[in-house]
């Protein structure tokens, strides 16, 4: 018979094949252990004295698309040490088998793998599809009985916090920023538990993170001599907060210096109804929902219930409580929503405009040459459009949103189109508050993109020279974080890789349907990296 132990067993050393037998649906091997004797696991003596012997049906996992049936022969051995406390003793196969195990090293190896990738249910799937059923509770205990992995002492650490309930609790993940792996998960995300494990590998050189005070001061605390570098995205992101906050103080700016436009605005005919001057008159069924909606609201809300309590009597979402809430009219929450509906006739008013000044005022006629052009609509759709034009010839548009023009500020120049650009210039030419803004906020892009963190106390003169209280609030912040800043503009080091590794924790946890528990997930992120 030939020689199939290192085919069927190549990671396991001393097995003896005694025979194969295929068949359809099955691979029947008989092994058995090649040593001589066996070690005793509780006082390490050798023994070669076998007391008797017995079969071991461990599962191991399929071949060829056959299943595999050990039947392994293992000896029971009489340990020679009068002072042992273990009479007799079973041998192991090293790599094999283990005590008390109903599977292959092998298999157990394999399934764990799943477990580690997949979780529970998907695992359990997926186990099933080769040839081994087992439950999605078995898959995530051989997960947790993987040892644990020990933490290496990385040089630059990447630091930031995870949700394991958002709002709620929150953990702390740490990331190798030089080979972009995940080094350790902590608990919570106080200054003191980062402070103890920065201690304990005093080899950290930089810290990576965002400007989270507690990160801030746990490391300071735990590495006192490492060089902390404040995340570039944040920097920027709290840029953009604090332009949004800028133009929306300065809204009426936006609204004087908005050009007239030849357009008319955008309707549909309604009936005349007695509050037909608001937007969404009655009548409308969104309207009229969204309407006694908020009137349920607010009449809980003044009978003294909180808003969860208001979540669950009326069986909203969170957030449409807290819209209708902010709302103090429901005409508050139809903005948008009017002027961006869309009609059927709007792909045909450039057309009528053309006409129009050409001193063709004519509904009808108007409406008899769109209708070959493709024009679906009615006449009383033309006929409204053209009397609108007649009470307001000139219109005056909607001024941008102020988050619109924030975008504007902070995006690149180059990055704008001719309309936006000009749109732009009307506004700063009309408020020198958001010119001056606007040269603040392109001067510290350039720090950012061009790493010269050394012009950043120059950045903080300029800026307090100026009367921008938003921009004030945002300096002050930074400016207690100075070192930080500085470093991030000016060292390559970032959070990018550790945001990445927040999202990949967001998806295990989601894998696991509420059955992520820390030990569970740090073995996930740690091990399946």
């Amino acid at each position: 018979m030939p020689r199939l132990e290192g085919l069927l067993f190549p990671s396991v050393a001393g097995v003896a094949v005694l025979s194969v037998d295929v068949d359809v649906e099955s691979v029947n091997v008989g092994v058995k252990s090649a040593a001589a004797g066996h070690s005793c696991p509780e006082c390490g003596g050798w023994s070669t004295r076998v007391h008797s012997s017995y079969l071991r049906f461990p599962v191991d996992g399929p071949v060829g698309g056959r299943r595999v049936r050990l039947s392994l022969r293992v000896r029971r051995f009489v340990c020679g040490n009068p002072s042992c406390g273990r009479r007799t003793f079973v041998e192991q196969i090293e790599g094999l088998t283990r005590r008390h195990g109903r599977w292959t090293e092998r298999l157990r190896t394999e399934l764990a793998s799943v477990g580690l990738a997949l979780a529970g249910r998907a695992g359990a799937r997926l186990a099933g599809v080769f040839g081994v059923p087992v439950s999605r509770s078995t898959v995530l205990r051989l997960v947790e009985e993987l040892p644990d992995p020990v933490p290496p002492a990385p040089r630059v650490v990447g630091v930031d916090e995870h949700a394991t309930r958002k709002g709620r609790v929150y953990g702390t993940v740490l990331v190798d920023a030089e080979t972009r792996r995940p080094v350790d998960l902590l608990p919570d995300r106080e200054a003191s538990s980062l402070a103890a494990w920065l201690a304990e590998r005093p080899g950290t050189e930089v810290v990576c993170r965002d400007r989270a005070p507690f990160f801030a001061e746990g490391a300071t605390v735990g590495a006192p001599h490492a060089v902390q570098v404040a995340d570039r995205w944040h920097l920027w992101h709290n840029l953009s907060e604090a332009a949004e906050r800028a133009v929306a103080r300065h809204r009426q700016c936006l609204r004087a210096a908005t050009p007239v436009s030849g357009q008319a605005v955008t309707i549909e005919p309604v009936a005349q109804k007695e509050d037909s001057d608001q937007p969404w008159p009655r009548g409308f069924r969104f309207a009229d929902r969204t309407r006694a909606r908020h009137a349920a609201v607010h009449a809980l809300l003044a009978a003294g219930h909180s808003r969860r309590a208001v979540q669950r009597q009326l069986g909203m979402t969170w957030r449409t409580v807290k819209a209708l809430a902010d709302a103090e009219t429901p005409e508050d929450l139809f903005q948008g929503q009017w002027q961006n509906r869309r009609s059927v006739l709007d792909d045909y008013k450039p057309y009528l405009d053309d006409r129009w000044s050409e001193g063709c005022t004519n509904a009808w006629k108007l409406w008899e040459k769109i209708v070959p052009l493709g024009y679906k609509g009615s006449y009383q759709r033309v006929q409204a459009y053209l009397r609108l034009k007649r009470t307001s010839p000139q219109p005056v548009t909607a001024p941008p949103p102020p988050r619109t023009v924030a975008g504007w500020i902070i995006r690149r120049p180059s990055a704008l189109s001719e309309a936006e650009q000009l749109q732009l210039k009307t506004v700063l030419a009309y408020c020198p508050e958001l010119d001056a803004f606007t040269r603040h906020v392109r001067s510290f892009a350039v720090m950012l993109t061009e790493r010269q963190g050394q012009r950043f106390p120059d950045w903080l003169d300029a800026v307090r020279q100026d009367d921008l209280p938003s921009l004030h609030a945002l300096a002050a912040g930074i400016d207690r974080d100075r070192d930080a800043v500085i470093a991030g503009l000016t060292l390559p080091w970032n959070s990018g890789v550790v945001e990445g590794h927040v999202n990949r924790i967001k998806m295990l946890k989601r894998q696991m349907f509420g059955r992520a528990g820390f030990a569970l997930l740090r073995k996930r992120v740690l091990l399946a990296s």
